[in-house]
């Protein structure tokens, strides 16, 4: 296949609007060896390693943790790159959504791997990917490594048990930073197998919340106000217009260039990055308005959902959706995955997504529904705009109209 077929850059803005990344053509095989690479270049020679979620609240607990073990990376080098981006007018965008699990090879993983290396390794995971990340860990970590893992929540204990004891070999201690709606016998089996798990409450705290609270530590000002707004926009109160600043540069940057300028500045980001943000900001803006004229209004029971399709910010769509008057919005993406996002009158996302291969919190929650036999059904969802998807998903918002709230019977399906 020749480049210039995936180079969004290429692309029209609808045409860009309907399909993936570059990175969602990367066979896993490349991924895998790449991530088994990477990990054992970062945690060789660690004294602490972070598994943790990629997005802004996994990545804060990160920032948290280099300040406790004074093994921040120097910001200068940072700031300094992010200036040739802004010079650089072929910069594109060709990120996935943080629920996808396909890997990017972009120039900002290409500048990482030429950074030098915190001793406290962060090894980016994935509600897809934990298990696999967490043996990486227990495979290339030197013997008494401190472990955290930070804004994950297994759906079910077999699926990192076999990790978990093999981790707990090496580890010196495994600490594990959560809010998310965690099933009881989950929650207890993690702490038999002596992990020191402390889960927030998911609709008060976020997971940079917890770190800054159980962490032993006394934290600048800085990063007690970066919990506060990565909360505002990780919880959806959407308070503090500086916490969409943070979950976007979060999604578009690199996780190491984002964890050392919160690091150094903490909520209050500096202008090379503010200045950054409003560049990418001006294709995200069209992207959204883009989903939102082919989004449709459905009615489930007493719910009215809106779902659209589209390679944008489920957020801020699905913001505009309940503007519209729908209860739960669904935003189906290109490379397959879906969000799921709530609001007063429905607070069960969490739900739908665990019958659709997902899960997360009662207004917020991502699945892929597992649908994709081969690329003749990718080029159906791409040409059908997620049909079979959204009709997927729909059907578990009947199924969850027909069960009494929090039904503990639900099977999250894998």
């Amino acid at each position: 296949m020749e480049d210039e077929l995936i180079d969004s850059s290429r692309l029209s803005l609808p045409r860009k609007s309907v399909l993936p990344g570059a990175g969602f053509f990367y066979p896993d095989s490349l991924d895998e060896s790449r991530a088994e690479e990477r990990a054992r270049e970062k945690l060789e020679e660690a004294s602490v390693a972070v598994v943790t979620d990629t997005d802004a609240d996994g990545l804060g607990c990160v920032a948290l943790i280099r300040e406790v073990y004074d093994a921040a990376l120097d910001v200068e080098d940072f700031e300094a790159r992010i200036e040739e981006r802004l010079g650089d007018e072929d910069e594109t965008d060709d990120d996935e959504d943080d629920e996808d699990a396909a890997l990017e090879l972009d120039e900002g993983e290409k500048e990482e791997e030429e950074r030098p290396k915190s001793s406290v390794a962060l090894v980016g995971s994935s509600p897809y990917s934990l298990e696999d990340d967490l043996l990486r860990v227990a495979e290339y970590a030197p013997e008494g490594i401190d472990v955290f893992v930070c804004d994950l929540c297994p759906d079910r204990y077999e699926y990192v048990e076999d990790e978990l004891e093999a981790l707990a070999e090496v580890a010196g201690q495994i600490r594990w930073f959560d809010h998310h709606q965690w099933k009881p016998d989950v929650e207890k089996k993690v702490r038999d197998a002596g992990v020191e798990l402390v889960v927030g409450e998911s609709d008060e705290e976020c997971s940079t919340d917890v770190a800054l609270r159980e962490l032993d530590y006394d934290f600048d000002e800085r990063f007690v106000e970066l919990a506060e707004v990565t909360r505002d926009h990780d919880l959806w109160l959407n308070e503090d217009e500086r916490s969409q600043d943070l979950a976007d540069y979060a999604y578009w940057t690199s996780k190491e260039e984002y964890v050392a300028i919160v690091g150094a500045y903490g909520a209050d980001l500096p202008p090379v990055v503010e200045e950054y943000i409003a560049h990418r900001r001006v294709e995200k803006e069209n992207l959204i308005e883009a989903a939102v004229d082919r989004a449709d209004m459905k009615t489930v029971g007493d719910w009215t959902i809106g779902i659209t399709y589209g390679r944008c910010s489920q957020n801020e769509v699905a913001d505009a959706l309940r503007e519209k008057g729908a209860d739960a919005a669904v935003v189906v993406k290109p490379a397959g995955s879906a969000s799921i996002r709530g609001s007063d009158d429905f607070e069960r996302c969490h739900e739908v997504a665990g019958l659709v291969n997902g899960g997360g919190h009662p207004k917020a929650a991502g699945c892929k529904p597992d649908i994709y036999d081969d690329m003749l059904d990718y080029a159906h969802h791409w040409t059908t705009q997620g049909a079979t998807t959204k009709r997927v998903i729909l059907n578990a918002f009947e199924r969850v109209a027909e069960m009494p709230e929090e039904d503990e019977d639900i099977e999250t399906e894998r």
